[in-house]
């Protein structure tokens, strides 16, 4: 039988920070001259993002110490500081998910065979994949692999290889948890990159559920049809991490949202098949312009990508979690019905499809 995701959950840290907010913290900072300031102004108001997660504290101008200073400055702690701060929280966060999917779906802690765990913010061993059998009581023979460093796509080739996990073993129930805390890594800076990395990246989890088993769990959810891998001809150097002495460092430059606008159409093609396309799609938001020129280079009508901007507006950029986030609000709708795609983007420049069909 196809796999399906059964069900999904997401949990978000307790801090909630309005993007004016954050956007008169970081205009404020001792650094920022004037033509930084209105070029944060137009950036956070840009973005198209009302609300954000994050498990850093002190934005209401009390300071934690270690990110931000009682007067409000931003600091610069070592990657090391951020780190462990990632060990501390991330484990609980995915477990918050796991358990709301596992609810969710009527599908108990012992019935997990496998676990996929996914993350780009932060690195410890035992890893997130540890935590999870741990914190959620799984068996100890749980099968485990991780995911890591993929980057904002990460999460399709998570639900891809739980796809080929089932197709290998029918019976398998796979746990895949995405748990990214992008705020760790943030940064003062007047470069116009890592302004607009401050203005849509948010911290935020999701676990979905996926069997092939029709008799385990709840009916229905998404048949996961089909998956692509396309790397374009342009973009390795555009949208890059790497690890700095005082956090990860990425670049996101201007030119990807006109690299997806120039190369979604032959990637979308090479995909579908000469199929015809979906009426609703789940498009990783990477920011208000790449849905924009997701929308406008595959012609889509706006209902099309409605979810995939209100997780933008509601929750901001999650890096891996957010296309989990979208594809729970299309499994909640009673409106979407048959096939959808779903589409993210990584470093590379990658763009990762999947194709799958909402079951009643």
């Amino acid at each position: 039988m196809p796999a399906r995701i059964v069900s999904i959950g997401t949990a978000t840290p307790e801090t909630a920070v309005s993007q004016p907010v954050l956007r008169d913290f970081f205009a404020a900072q001792p650094s920022a001259d004037r033509i930084t300031r209105r070029y944060i102004g137009a950036a956070f108001d840009a973005a198209a993002i009302q609300t954000r997660h994050t498990v850093l504290s002190g934005w209401d101008g009390s300071g934690d110490g270690v990110f931000i200073d009682d007067d409000g400055a931003l600091l610069s702690p070592t990657t090391g500081t951020r780190n462990e701060l990632y060990r501390r929280t991330a484990p609980p966060l995915a477990a918050e998910a796991a358990r709301a999917a596992l609810a969710e779906g009527t599908i108990t802690a012992e019935q997990v065979t496998h676990v996929i765990s996914v993350s780009c913010t932060g690195f410890f061993a035992p890893g997130i994949d540890y935590r999870l059998v741990r914190d959620l009581g799984l068996a100890e023979n749980v099968e485990r692999s991780h995911l890591g460093f993929i980057g904002c796509a990460a999460a399709l080739p998570g639900l891809r290889l739980a796809s080929q996990i089932t197709h290998a073993h029918p019976e398998a129930v796979v746990l895949v948890a995405c748990v990214e805390l992008c705020s760790l890594h943030i940064r003062d800076s007047s470069e116009t990159e890592q302004i607009v990395a401050a203005s849509v990246f948010a911290d935020g989890a999701a676990a979905a559920l996926v069997t092939g088993d029709e008799a385990v769990g709840r009916a229905g959810g998404l048949v996961l049809d089909r998956f692509a891998t396309a790397l374009t001809e342009e973009g390795e150097s555009d949208m890059f991490w790497t690890i700095g002495d005082h956090g990860f460092q990425m670049r996101l430059s201007a030119e990807v949202p006109r690299i997806i606008g120039r190369e979604i159409r032959d990637a979308v093609d090479v995909f579908l098949n000469d199929e015809p396309r979906p009426e609703t799609w789940a498009v990783h938001p990477g920011g208000r312009s790449v849905l924009d020129r997701v929308e406008a280079g595959l012609t889509l009508e706006p209902a099309a990508l409605a979810a995939s901007r209100s997780v933008l507006r509601d929750y901001g950029n999650m890096s891996s979690a957010t296309i989990l986030f979208i594809l729970r609000q299309l499994m909640a709708d009673p409106a979407v019905s048959g096939r959808l795609a779903a589409m993210a983007f990584g470093p590379g420049f990658t763009v990762e499809s999947a194709l799958l069909r909402k079951s009643a």
